[in-house]
């Protein structure tokens, strides 16, 4: 224990053991969904889904420990959501490019996410984020966990009319997630320890009885990974003109990343004035090495998980959390039977519940000024609605330097933000076209 409070400074962050414990439970519960949901999403490209599945364990526990260990950041990292997507329907189905090509390019964008790391450049652009915008990104990180949260308890669903409407209350699934939030809510509030751990066990136990889940064991030795480790094809990549995809993999990855590490920072309260404290920089390294490894053994890119939110809200502040993140995905590799045995909806009332605490940022917001409030706003409802991190701070970026250019406030925008802003709206014009 003693080797645990110095290694990771413990009580200088006001924590203890068990509760950094509890809080990488929570963390990894909320994300466990990706040890099932990549594998399918990849497999849709032709890779093989077993060797998917332990490519997927192995790199988020490779990159949440050296989160953990190195950064001492209470991150998880896995293979991210949406850039799975793109790599398996937008490069492998849609360009007609080999999933090994893929996973060069991959490959390829976290060399160069590692050197932008190296160089300092990412910790300067969060630096030189504006205040506004500072306070609009965990607030719009929020709001994207409200809608992962509510689509997988299924109280929001898809409408070819509007887009979105409410699901089918009478379905155990939703039912279940709102008396998880409300037993969550009642906890917290009673100040119990581990309420959102202990709002995602009842949902799941009560599952069984009324749910229809049904339990598959617990233990089961893990496929081989051979077929995709090491498989990454980067003449391949090089040669077949990938550089849009890069590009793509590269500006996702640099700013989703950059807006989940900063919205959990500031939600644990590990933003010091305003300003990334020192080890950033470390955490920033991370989440860059651990983009190579698992393109290496055979995954999209791995990048920093919003739902890190979840176990920092139970209490995790530092790497002692990423730690035991880290050690349950290796475990599931073993007992991936019991890892499924939570399904979406019993994490979705915790998620809702840190969503909800995370729009109290926007109450810091000078509201007066518009071209402060409203690149902020553009931010925070961007994220939602177009279910990407990136496109919110794009689109953040763009509006907050138009603005300050047209009302004559051009000299508020510091170098940084007119290089970020001049580099997002190329990949708005240039490469989404």
């Amino acid at each position: 224990m003693n080797f645990l409070e110095n290694y990771f400074k413990l009580g200088e962050h006001g924590t203890n053991v068990r509760t950094e414990v509890l809080a990488g439970i929570t963390t990894f519960l909320t994300m466990a969904y990706i040890i099932f949901v990549n594998p399918s999403i990849l497999g849709d490209a032709g890779m093989p889904k077993d060797a998917v599945f332990v490519a997927t364990c192995v790199a988020a526990a490779v990159g949440t420990i050296i989160m953990g260990l190195y950064a001492n950041f209470p991150i998880g990292l896995a293979p991210g959501m949406g850039l799975n997507a793109y790599f398996a329907y937008g490069v492998v189905a849609g360009m007609g490019f080999p999933w090994q090509a893929a996973l060069g390019a991959v490959f390829i964008s976290g060399c160069c996410f590692m050197i932008v790391s190296l160089l300092r450049i990412r910790e300067k652009i969060m630096n030189a984020i504006p205040p506004s915008l500072r306070i609009a990104i965990p607030a719009g990180v929020g709001l994207f966990l409200a809608l992962i949260s509510l689509k997988n308890a299924g109280i929001v669903v898809s409408s070819p009319a509007t887009f979105v409407t409410m699901g089918d209350l009478h379905k155990p699934a939703p039912v279940l997630a709102i008396v998880g939030f409300l037993v969550i809510v009642a906890l917290d509030r009673l100040r119990v320890t581990g309420a959102l751990l202990i709002g995602i066990m009842a949902v799941t136990v009560l599952s069984f009885f009324f749910g229809g889940n049904q339990f598959h064991g617990i233990v089961s030795a893990p496929p081989s990974i051979s077929p995709t480790a090491l498989e990454l094809d980067i003449v391949g990549a090089m040669s077949h003109g990938l550089f849009n995809v890069v590009m793509v993999f590269f500006l996702v990855e640099l700013f989703d990343a950059t807006g989940t590490l900063m919205g959990v920072a500031q939600r644990a309260g590990l933003m010091k004035d305003g300003k990334i404290p020192a080890a950033m920089n470390k955490a920033l390294l991370a989440d860059s090495g651990a983009i190579i490894a698992g393109s290496l053994m055979g995954t999209s890119s791995t990048t920093a998980y919003i739902e890190s939110a979840a176990g920092v809200q139970a209490g995790g502040r530092t790497g002692l959390t990423a730690v035991t993140v880290a050690v349950l995905f290796l475990a599931a590799l073993f007992i991936a039977p019991l890892a499924g045995v939570v399904p979406a909806y019993a994490t979705a009332p915790a998620l809702f519940f840190v969503a909800c605490l995370m729009l109290r940022e926007l109450a810091e917001i000078n509201w007066a000024e518009t071209t402060e409030s409203i690149p902020a706003v553009v931010t925070a409802l961007v994220m939602p609605f177009t279910y990407s991190i990136a496109n919110g701070l794009a689109l953040g970026f763009i509006s907050y330097a138009g603005l300050k250019l047209l009302t004559g406030k051009y000299k508020e925008v510091s170098a940084m933000i007119w290089c970020v802003a001049g580099v997002f709206l190329f990949k708005t014009i240039y490469i989404a076209g």
